[in-house]
């Protein structure tokens, strides 16, 4: 995270007269005007956030209630489940609850012969003009069948800044948190993430 966003999330307006009452509770003399100590508060606090924003973990900020996909789901059923949750992805599990893959949007779409950037506006012209569904193609399959695997998966303790890094290096949009045999305890979302570094801090330590 740069300077400038972790600037953006924390400003705090401090006047002359908040640091003048300040600085006369303080025990002594101290030779500093009110805007050098308001820079050197302003540049420590942007520190200390810094600090405890790269401390934070995947335990701290993922959402604990993981909602799965089957392996062997059929794909209908599958849309039709992120739908109703009104998901764009979710992890996909085997038979012994093990994450095996993430099916998202982007993983319909390829199977369909789009792009990435295609838009719905994109699939609604072409089903027009051809006079069919691109998704008819995904009938009969299952989630297995067009799934991105081996899934992006991390462990609890992973930090928020090496999950960002690995945002941009896989280029992914949700990162499922597994335990120590690969079962879903946890899932992070880009949502979850830019929240984790402008969510207000009970303090500082």
């Amino acid at each position: 995270m740069t300077h400038s966003n972790i600037a953006c999330c924390t400003t705090v307006d401090l006047s002359d007269a908040d640091v003048i009452a300040a600085m006369k509770e303080m025990d002594g003399y101290i030779d500093i005007t009110p805007g050098d100590f308001k820079e050197v508060f302003r540049i420590a606090y942007i520190h200390a956030l810094r600090r405890i924003t790269e401390a934070r973990t995947a335990q701290e900020i993922m959402s604990k209630t993981v909602h799965c996909l089957r392996s062997d789901m059929d794909l209908v059923e599958a849309a039709q489940f992120l739908a109703e949750k009104c998901f764009t992805g979710a992890p996909v599990i085997n038979e012994q609850g093990i994450v095996v893959g993430v099916l998202s949007e982007k993983d319909f779409l390829a199977r369909m012969g789009v792009g990435k950037s295609t838009t719905f506006m994109h699939i609604v012209a072409h089903c027009l003009v051809n006079k069919g569904c691109m998704a008819m193609t995904l009938r009969n399959h299952t989630v297995a069948d067009i799934m991105s695997a081996p899934p992006v998966t991390a462990a609890p303790d992973i930090t928020v800044n090496a999950i960002s890094s690995l945002f941009v290096e896989k280029e992914i949009n949700r990162l499922p948190i597994v335990d120590t045999d690969g079962r879903p305890i946890g899932f992070i979302t880009r949502t979850d993430l830019v929240q984790s570094y402008c969510a207000p801090f009970g303090g500082l330590t």
